[in-house]
């Protein structure tokens, strides 16, 4: 019996291995360049990264091949004036709803920030880790949402329900 098993599963891995999906080449400074001027054709380099705009925003790429990490960031607006209720709001939507980006704090500035390890990176995780940073810096202050889905459990949905709850509140007068 086994010997007319073995060249099945030897056929149908042989098979499944034709039709998996080939893995995407490892992430490179110059892989990430291709991206980025496809998203962005003026974007500039700068040093191990680049500078470029996404949706009107501001973004720098900074790679760093010897450590294997990148980082995307988008600057929000000063750090220095950042309150407690600013900061515990913040640290919720890193739990729930900012997703693969996040709040940071560096050099005096709050930034939106993605940050992952270069090399097994695949086009569309930086695509979306992108959009997503993007989102963050965009809904500072109202939503704080990477803008996909939230990730339950988190204090965010509660917050934003708030807010339609008071809304429906209002409208009842009417």
């Amino acid at each position: 019996m086994l010997r007319y098993v073995l060249p099945f599963v030897l056929i149908a891995s042989m098979a499944s291995a034709q039709d998996a999906p080939r893995p995407e080449p490892a992430m490179t400074y110059e892989r990430l360049g291709r991206i980025i001027f496809a998203l962005d054709p003026e974007a500039q380099p700068s040093g191990p990264g680049f500078q470029f705009v996404i949706d009107g925003m501001p973004v720098l790429v900074v790679t760093d091949a010897q450590a294997d990490r990148m980082r995307a960031i988008v600057p929000i607006r000063s750090a220095n004036e950042l309150t407690a209720q600013d900061l515990t709001r913040m640290m919720q939507a890193n739990f729930d709803s900012a997703l693969d980006a996040r709040y940071a704090i560096a050099n005096g500035t709050l930034w939106a920030a993605f940050i992952h390890p270069l090399s097994p990176l695949e086009k569309n995780q930086f695509i979306s880790g992108l959009g997503q940073t993007v989102n963050v810096a965009r809904t500072y202050g109202t939503l704080y949402s990477g803008g996909a889905v939230q990730f339950g459990g988190g204090d965010s949905g509660n917050l934003q329900r708030q807010l339609i709850d008071e809304l429906l509140k209002k409208g009842e007068e009417i």
